[in-house]
């Protein structure tokens, strides 16, 4: 009898513990993710003395999938391939953005020259590269076009060994990053912590197949196929079991967030002489005039910083505090861009503020929703995936909020 009671008193024990890793319940809406193992059929990816990347990408990506499929009621997984054939990359985000994903997770192998021995694993998102190795990392990944028909047409003339090409990732405004970096950290988390990985961080570089995407996207590269032993390893059951439980403990730690409430973030508004550390005060006015033109009324302010601390138009009897403004952002970065920079594209004033470590830009502002819809359609040549947020009180909100309020104060 006593024996029996251990055994329950274990099992219980043992499922508290599993718990954590585990989607119990299906309430809420539905979500989806699209898991995208890298290369496949006549594309072998890179190649080892005993294996090919495409195999590695598929069998963990299948695994992933698997353990999501079994655990995870709530979530609707599709892949971009499930056998060995060859997919198109611009046809893989087109997989993902017709299933309206949650995420998009693609997985690779890396490699390295001859003579070089490089270990670990490292996850990207979409961005311009810093350094040179995330730049030969992209151009590697990318060249896949090259064997695809018609690349030049379908690629808009994208050349994945010219280094110019990648100037296009510069001025590329992803509304995704935040969450999308966020992934990446808790991948990496996994990776050192689960499967004991040298831990080669977060980067950023520019993924063609992460370019085309309308969600939060990731590119994994689990490990360097050109070392012997990391090439042993990716091949065993054990890695890639280690790695694919890794993806999976991650993805569950973000949809715990995804589902959890999402607090409002405050303006931080900061004028480019003053130190990181010494944000300024968010004020409630608007930190950027309205755009000079035709449409538009004119700057009322001459100062021409990147953070141009100007007023917004008041209407009468109100004040620009008590209603919701509204700004475009155009694009986002990891650093403060310099006054003038090309990423600006000529648009002038230009503002920004920092949400969770990420410097985001906007152009013009207004408390008339419709004079910044039609600014928008303006700069939609210079950046077409600009879009328009708002802020209340020098709060973010939530831009349908804001637009119904909008209306109600007509």
């Amino acid at each position: 009898m006593r024996t029996d009671r251990l055994k329950i008193i274990f099992l219980l024990c043992s499922l508290w513990l599993t718990v954590p890793f585990f989607c119990l319940t299906a309430e809420g809406k539905d979500f989806t993710v699209v898991i995208d193992p890298g290369h496949g059929g006549h594309d072998p990816g890179a190649v080892g003395k005993r294996g090919k990347e495409k195999n590695i990408n598929l069998n963990v990506a299948l695994k992933v999938g698997r353990l999501i499929q079994n655990n995870c009621n709530d979530v609707k997984v599709v892949y971009t391939r499930k056998t060995d054939v060859f997919i198109p990359l611009d046809r893989r985000a087109q997989i993902a953005n017709n299933a309206k994903a949650d995420l998009f997770i693609s997985i690779h192998t890396n490699s390295v020259a001859r003579g070089r021995t490089v270990r670990g694993a490292e996850t990207y998102t979409l961005g311009l590269h810093r350094t040179e190795e995330n730049l030969e990392v992209a151009k590697k990944e990318n060249s896949v076009i090259l064997i695809e028909d018609n690349y030049q047409q379908r690629y808009a003339g994208f050349n994945p060994n010219s280094s110019e090409s990648y100037i296009i990732f510069e001025f590329l405004q992803d509304k995704n990053m935040e969450k999308s970096v966020k992934l990446a950290t808790l991948i990496q988390k996994q990776f050192k912590n689960t499967a004991r990985r040298i831990d080669k961080g977060v980067h950023q570089a520019g993924f063609l197949v992460l370019r085309e995407t309308s969600m939060p996207s990731v590119l994994v590269e689990l490990g360097y196929i050109s070392t012997p032993d990391e090439e042993q390893y990716l091949l065993s059951e054990a890695g890639t079991e280690a790695l694919s439980n890794s993806i999976y403990r991650a993805f569950l730690n973000y949809k715990r967030e995804h589902d959890a409430p999402i607090g409002r973030s405050k303006v931080q508004q900061q004028d480019l002489p003053e130190p990181e550390d010494k944000p300024k005060k968010p004020t409630a006015e608007a930190q950027t005039a309205e755009p000079d033109t035709a449409t538009e009324e004119p700057v009322r302010n001459n100062k021409q910083t990147v953070t141009a601390s100007t007023r917004t138009s008041k209407p009468k009897g109100t004040t620009a505090a008590s209603k919701p403004v509204f700004k475009i952002q155009i694009l986002i970065s990891n650093k403060i861009l310099p006054k003038g920079s090309k990423s600006f594209k000529g648009l002038t004033p230009v503002s920004y503020y920092k949400e969770k470590g990420i410097y985001k830009y906007t152009y013009g502002e207004s408390t008339d929703y419709n004079k910044v819809l039609r600014t928008k359609r303006q700069i939609t040549a210079k950046f077409k995936d600009a879009f328009i947020i708002a802020f209340k009180n020098g709060e973010k909100m939530n831009v349908n909020e804001a637009i119904k309020e909008f209306k109600n104060n007509r």
